[in-house]
Parts: C-alpha cells; sequence; structure tokens
C-alpha cells in the first residue's frame, strides 16, 4: 500500500460523502483479520496505517506479566526489561511483526471486508440523510410494481409504496413521477428502509406548503386536515393577520393553487374551511357547501348537534356520511345532524328568542374538485 491508497480514499470520500476515517479504521479492522487467517497467528495485534505515507505496520501487543502462560499474548517482566528497563508489571508492550509479503496478502483478503465497510457507511449516509425527512414530501419514480408495493426511487434508495397507501382512483405505471410522503424511515440489517404514503393526510398538508406561499411563510396556518383519500378532503386554515384572507390564499388568483393540487390528486375534491376557536362557527364552516341554522353545544362530551334547513339535510350528512363525517374528523367534535323538522319534533328548536347562536347562511367555505373548482 502506498500513498495512492489515500489519494484513492480521497476520491472516495469526495464521490460517496463517506470520511476517509472510517475508511481507514475499516482497513485497519480487515487487515487484522488477514493477519491471523493468512499467518495462523491468535496474537492480540494492532495494525497501524500511516496517514501520510499509506505505509502500514503490524504490532503485537503483549502483557508484562511475572510468569508466562501464553507467549503469544504475554511477556515476562524480565525479558520486556531487556528490551526497555522502563517496563513495569501489567504494562501493554508492543512489537512490529509485519510480514514481508503481508501487503499482498492483506489486499487480497481485506477487499471484501473493505467494500461491506463502504457499504455500511454509505447506508449509515442515506439514513441519516433520510431520517430528517421524516413527514416531508418527496417526488419519486415508479420502478417496479408487486401485490405488496410499489417500489419508488427516491434518488439514492427505493421507497415502498404499500398497498394499503395507494389511492384508490390511480393506477400506477413504471416510469411515472409521484409525489409521496415518507411515512417511516427505518433502520435495518439490509440497510435503510424507507416507507412512504399516498394517502396520508400529511401529503395534503405539504402539497398547500409547496403552492401557497403564506402557508410557507406562516402568514396562513393550517390547524387541521381530515381526509378520504381519492375522494375527498377538507382542511381548515387560520390566519393572525386581518388582512389576509386565508381561504382565499389557498384557493389562488381563479383557483390555480388549490387546482394544482387537485390535478396531483388526480381529481380528489378539496374543501378549504375558515377555523374558528369558537366551535359554533368552526363546525358550521366544516360542513360546508351546506347552510347551517344553528349549532347546539355539549361542552362536556364534546358534542355539537346541528341542525339545518330540511332541504340540506343529505348534503350536510353528504355521500355514505361522508360529509359529516370529515367534518367531525376536522374540527374533533361529534357532530348530530338533524333537519329544522325533525328538531322541532325533538323540542330542541327554536333555541328561545336568541339569535345569537344563528350561523349567517352564507357560505363560509370553498369547495374544489374536478371537473369544476367549486360547489
Amino acid at each position: 500500500m502506498s500513498s495512492e491508497l489515500l489519494d484513492a480514499l480521497t476520491i472516495l470520500e469526495k464521490e460517496k460523502g463517506i470520511s476517509k476515517d472510517i475508511i481507514i479504521e475499516a482497513i485497519e479492522a480487515a487487515l487484522i483479520s488477514a493477519y491471523k487467517r493468512n499467518f495462523n497467528q491468535a496474537q492480540n495485534v494492532r495494525v497501524d496505517l500511516n496517514r501520510e505515507t499509506g505505509t502500514m505496520k503490524v504490532y503485537a501487543r503483549k502483557d508484562v506479566v511475572d510468569e508466562v502462560y501464553d507467549s503469544r499474548l504475554e511477556i515476562s517482566i524480565g525479558e520486556a526489561r531487556g528490551i526497555n528497563p522502563n517496563y513495569v508489571l501489567n504494562d501493554v508492550i508492543e512489537m512490529e511483526v509485519t510480514p514481508k509479503d503481508f501487503g499482498r496478502i492483506a489486499a487480497q483478503t481485506a477487499k471484501q471486508v473493505v467494500t461491506q465497510r463502504v457499504r455500511e457507511a454509505e447506508r449509515g449516509v442515506i439514513y441519516s440523510e433520510f431520517i430528517d425527512r421524516e413527514e416531508d414530501i418527496m417526488t419519486g419514480i415508479v420502478q417496479r410494481i408487486d401485490s405488496k408495493f410499489i417500489y419508488v426511487s427516491l434518488g439514492k434508495i427505493e421507497a415502498l409504496l404499500p398497498v394499503s397507501e395507494q389511492m384508490p382512483n390511480e393506477t400506477y405505471r413504471p416510469h411515472d413521477r409521484i409525489k409521496v410522503f415518507i411515512t417511516k424511515v427505518e433502520k435495518t440489517t439490509k440497510g435503510p428502509q424507507i416507507f412512504v404514503s399516498r394517502t396520508h393526510p400529511g401529503l395534503l398538508k405539504r402539497l398547500f406548503e409547496i403552492e401557497v406561499p403564506e402557508i410557507y411563510d406562516g402568514t396562513v396556518e393550517i390547524k387541521s386536515v381530515s381526509r378520504e383519500a381519492g375522494d375527498r378532503s377538507k382542511i381548515s386554515v387560520h390566519s393572525d393577520n386581518l388582512e389576509v384572507d386565508p381561504v382565499g390564499s389557498c384557493v389562488g388568483p381563479k383557483g390555480q393553487r388549490v387546482q394544482a393540487i387537485v390535478n396531483e390528486l388526480k381529481g380528489e375534491k378539496i374543501d378549504i374551511v375558515k377555523w374558528s376557536a369558537d366551535p359554533i362557527e368552526f363546525v358550521a364552516n366544516a360542513l360546508s357547501p351546506s347552510k347551517v341554522v344553528e349549532v347546539l353545544v355539549n361542552e362536556e362530551e364534546k358534542a355539537t348537534t346541528v341542525i339545518v334547513p330540511d332541504y340540506q339535510l343529505s348534503l350536510a350528512i353528504g355521500k355514505r356520511g361522508q360529509n359529516a363525517r370529515l367534518a367531525a374528523k376536522l374540527t374533533g367534535w361529534k357532530i348530530d345532524i338533524k333537519s329544522e323538522t325533525d328538531a322541532e319534533k325533538a323540542g330542541i328548536y327554536p333555541v328561545g328568542e336568541s339569535e345569537t347562536d344563528v350561523v349567517d347562511d352564507e357560505p363560509l367555505l370553498t369547495s374544489f374538485h374536478e371537473p369544476k373548482l367549486s360547489e
């Protein structure tokens, strides 16, 4: 070995991003293994690889003892003091035992070990890079598909998109470019394993952060997301800046911003509602596009009874209960929807003479889906 080795390690460090010191430690460990295997030695040895010249030496390490039981591991105090009078009991003495043809044998034997260490180091670099990207969005390319996973290339590694995380309204083909949400990064014996999703609510949130500058810079905040992937989603937004319309910011000029997200999600409907700390207002907003007449709140059970016009009942509940279900997830409140007629029969409406809880009939939400931008 020579300075050419160090030059090669420097190049490897730049290309692979692996520390030269890590590679040198791997080589030294490989050389110890090579020495013991090829020269049938059971000594306690240390290999030193000179960082400047690339030369290497093998040193046998022996304990200084009174009485020698194993000459491969021990040396008597008398013999040690013959080498250096300053040695005392329990010192460790090192003696060079580098064989003449060790370089050739070591290079052959160490190759596999070094390759393995380099591979492990590369895996470590990839793991470090992707562990910081959990709950982030990336663009990948579909590589192959089997019954359990879609394998998505993220550049240095293939991520796994399980069947349960695939959108039911999408068909995936090799070489398709798709945006995925990284749900989990695991360190395994075979290297990092990355799981991604197309159905996670976090994907919708990240897409809005990309498309809406006001969300990215913090002017508008996404408070909550509820999603039934491939069909319909709701998000609630809020801004502390009274001059900023959070819903309008997400919609964008002529609906361009939200439409870009709808296109990415292959036509999934997206309802954008204005968040409110007042559960009456928030629940009413969340149930849009249906109109709400009254919201009755039970703070102890965190439940609400929502009264809607008779002709709006099916719209408020939604297809297979979807609108009410998404609204409940979005708000965190239980929602029981009743028509005005049913509420009157139950004796819960109208509520006295007070108008304070009546919600304006004006829609508080903008709903987007294909082929139209609003409902």
